[in-house]
């Protein structure tokens, strides 16, 4: 993501082999030292901004990373033992780090906590993975012991049907599913009255996934959260998709209320921009990654691998 910013820097001074550890703050000393002047790094700033925003991060965010970064530097004496280009990267990395960490919620534990069934509603527009993410929640919650069953809410596509009933076999549950063109809330209050008289722990919910600019579907949402009062509501995104996937959720957040985000893709996800855009575009935390195809390929999102993997290691 940062390569041509790493090779600006690497041409501000010989290479150094030392490293600064979690912060650039050990590398400041207050007596004698290289003061760092604006003027020494108004281009490396620009092309930090540039670096993030051509990776498809947000304008504002852009900014803010580049602006704690100054706030960092600016002022600053470097002690002898480390080179500039060493500081700044470090300086970018808590930068971004700071960038990535939202709210945090523990899932497990609040699943764990609250009153069964738990139901779980995902919204998103299509070719996101939604439904397949889904799938890869309900063999998360499964391998933790716990029944469920899902619902499928999208009923605007007969291959969205046969999509989640496909999954529903090869998992062992059970799909509450209409006809198509049928009323998607009135198949979310179905597979809660099911999961009620069978004892089920977790109602996992399908939503269609039209654009977001889709007036009906955004009423249609809205119904069924009215009607299925879901425990949370999950905005499934896009890794490419880049700022796409940040407007996406700025309307689901306004139209539904969003509790956390989970990011599909990121294994294909040459920039990084999403995973560093979206959870702070609309303040909520970055709950799991899609990080492959199978249904094992969901991990809990973590700041300090994504602030590792975005900068090569």
């Amino acid at each position: 993501m940062f390569d041509k910013l790493k090779n600006k820097l690497s041409g501000l001074t010989k290479s150094s082999k030392q490293e600064i550890e979690e912060s650039p703050d050990e590398a400041f000393v207050d007596g004698w030292g290289s003061k760092i002047k604006e003027s020494k790094i108004e281009d490396i700033l620009w092309d930090l901004k540039v670096s993030l925003l051509e990776a498809d991060v947000a304008l504002p965010v852009a900014e803010e990373i580049q602006e704690e970064v100054k706030e960092t530097l600016l002022g600053r004496k470097i002690s002898r033992k480390y080179e500039m280009e060493e500081v700044v990267e470090a300086a970018l990395r808590k930068a971004v780090r700071s960038a990535l960490k939202t709210e945090k919620i523990d899932f497990d534990k609040r699943l764990e906590e609250a009153d069964k069934p738990f139901s779980i509603m995902f919204v998103g527009v299509n070719g996101t993975g939604k439904t397949t993410t889904i799938a890869k929640m309900a063999r998360r919650v499964m391998d933790q012991g716990y029944s469920c069953a899902l619902a499928a809410s999208d009923t605007f596509r007969a291959g969205a049907l046969e999509q989640i009933q496909e999954h529903a076999d090869k998992l062992g549950v059970k799909a509450i599913k209409h006809s198509k063109g049928s009323d998607p809330a009135a198949v979310a209050y179905d597979a809660l009255e099911h999961a009620e008289a069978r004892g089920k722990d977790v109602v996992l919910i399908d939503t269609a996934g039209r654009m977001q600019t889709d007036e009906n579907l955004m009423n249609e949402m809205e119904k069924i959260k009215r009607v299925a009062e879901p425990d949370m509501i999950i905005f499934v995104g896009d890794a490419l998709a880049g700022n796409d996937a940040v407007e996406q959720a700025k309307e689901f957040e306004k139209s539904v209320g969003l509790d956390g985000v989970i990011l599909t893709k990121i294994d294909a996800d040459a920039k990084g921009g999403g995973a560093l855009s979206i959870g702070h575009a609309v303040g909520k935390p970055m709950l799991f990654v899609g990080t492959g195809e199978d249904y094992e390929d969901m991990e809990e999102f973590d700041a300090e691998w994504m602030t590792r993997r975005l900068f090569g290691g």
